[in-house]
């Protein structure tokens, strides 16, 4: 048997290919990615402020109630559609009072999603309305402080 022997005077480097390397990479990554679950939160608790005096009445100005269900009502008028009706009730109650200068007053129920009201916001900011409170419920004592009163 004869071997033949490596030439002394042409030495190769050794060629390592990536190629293969970064497919294997890549294939890791889409299924790390695909399997991955995301959690999402889609709430976020907020405590809102208590109000501490009796808000008076709002004359001549636009009030907007929103309900538990995300419904709207423009100065006691309910109204059926969405988010266009609203500013078309907006629009329409801030002509009949004293356009721009009038004032909003939002009261949204406390189980309404904070996303409606600031649809109403937004309407109102859309239409130049700049004078605008958001009302407050006067929060009730907890059942634990009368507990302890006694």
């Amino acid at each position: 048997m004869k071997f033949a022997r490596a030439r002394r005077g042409g030495r190769g480097f050794a060629v390592v290919e990536i190629t293969p390397l970064i497919d294997v990479i890549f294939l890791l990554l889409i299924f790390f990615v695909v399997s991955t679950t995301f959690v999402r939160t889609s709430a976020i608790e907020v405590d809102l402020p208590d109000s501490s005096g009796g808000v008076p009445p709002v004359t001549g100005g636009i009030e907007v109630r929103v309900s538990a269900t995300g419904d709207y009502a423009v100065n006691d008028q309910t109204l059926s559609g969405g988010q266009r009706e609203l500013r078309r009730a907006l629009r329409r109650a801030r002509d009949d009072a004293a356009g721009r200068e009038a004032k909003l007053v939002v009261a949204a129920d406390a189980n309404a999603r904070h996303e409606a009201v600031v649809q109403v916001l937004d309407a109102a900011r859309e239409l130049g309305l700049t004078n605008i409170r958001v009302l407050t419920e006067a929060r009730s004592p907890a059942p634990d402080d009368e507990a302890d009163d006694g």
